[in-house]
């Protein structure tokens, strides 16, 4: 039976960069998980092998690193827009140009007083440690015409010991769960928000304060939500972006609920009643899993609902 090739891509997966700005005594750390991904005019690699159309991936390797000596990581849009450019403009046979990054924080670490000295420096101004497990993440797609960027984070969790309720639900012959008038509310936080800036006549936004408003404002409604449902906090979380971010359009979430449950020690004759603080179990899985998008009113959705499982 014939055959026909179908999408194909290739590139560089999971470049660790680590990029350190001296600004005198005080360093600024950027540390990256680039990954490359090209796609074109690539038939003939693969029906015979030539390699004449192949910009080989260990130069799209070099590349992340010289790029990030040359231009530097003022952001991960940013340094994804630049290698993404790159890759389209300067090779006739890639039309288009996938990058994902991952950013992994650090904080500085504070010392004892601001008068240390340590191996003859007046203040330690280079000392970090990695910042919880939280992970930013961001997708700069560009075709030589049109950009789309997707940003987000994953592995954020947050915790409301109360103002979560859970009852009202379906009950059937195999429903077990009480219902629950003030429960523990635990996620993982897993979100991706897509960008409507698409071309370079835009106004590009600044990506680090967005990044920041972006994750400032979902923590205060999920804080600020009196939740009868992981999912009306979803919306209002996703809400909360659109209506606080003109540059968001959409952000689609998944989140697992991370069950705790109230542990049974009667039989020490103990109780164990929530107004009084309870013990709880934590329970890794099952989970249930909650994901949606939310849109802002007359946008198409673009972010493909299987992303935030990346």
């Amino acid at each position: 039976m014939p055959t026909i090739l179908g999408q194909n891509q290739y590139g560089k997966a999971e470049n660790r960069v680590v990029k350190i700005t001296r600004d005198g005594d005080t360093h600024h750390i950027k540390d990256l998980n680039v990954s490359v991904a090209l796609s074109g005019d690539m038939d003939d690699v693969h029906y015979s092998g030539s390699n004449a159309n192949v910009l080989p991936t260990d130069t799209t390797k070099n590349t992340v690193f010289a790029f990030a000596k040359e231009h530097g990581i003022e952001s991960a849009e940013q340094f994804g827009i630049h290698l993404a450019r790159h890759f389209v403009s300067s090779q006739e046979p890639i039309h288009r140009a996938r990058i994902r990054i991952e950013e992994y924080s650090w904080e500085r670490i504070a010392t004892s007083d601001g008068n240390s000295r340590f191996i003859g420096a007046d203040e330690v101004r280079h000392s970090f440690a990695r910042k919880g497990m939280e992970t930013r993440v961001s997708q700069i797609t560009y075709d030589g015409d049109n950009w789309e960027v997707i940003s987000g984070l994953k592995d954020l969790t947050v915790m409301n010991s109360t103002n979560s309720e859970f009852w009202g639900y379906v009950k059937d012959k195999y429903t077990t769960l009480k219902e629950a008038y003030d429960r523990i509310l635990a996620t993982d936080v897993s979100a991706r928000w897509r960008y409507n800036w698409t071309s370079d006549e835009q106004r590009m936004p600044n990506w680090e304060k967005s990044y920041e408003q972006a994750r400032k404002h979902m923590l205060q409604a999920f804080a600020e939500t009196y939740s009868l449902s992981l999912q009306q906090t979803l919306y209002q979380m996703g809400s909360r972006i659109i209506n606080s971010r003109s540059e968001i359009d959409e952000i689609r979430f998944s989140l697992p609920n991370n069950h705790h449950f109230l542990v049974d020690l009667e039989p020490f004759g103990l109780k164990n009643d929530t107004a009084d603080g309870a013990v709880y179990f934590a329970a890794d899985r099952p989970y249930g899993l909650i994901e949606a998008t939310v849109l802002r009113d007359g946008v198409e959705p673009k972010i493909p609902v299987d992303m935030t499982n990346l």
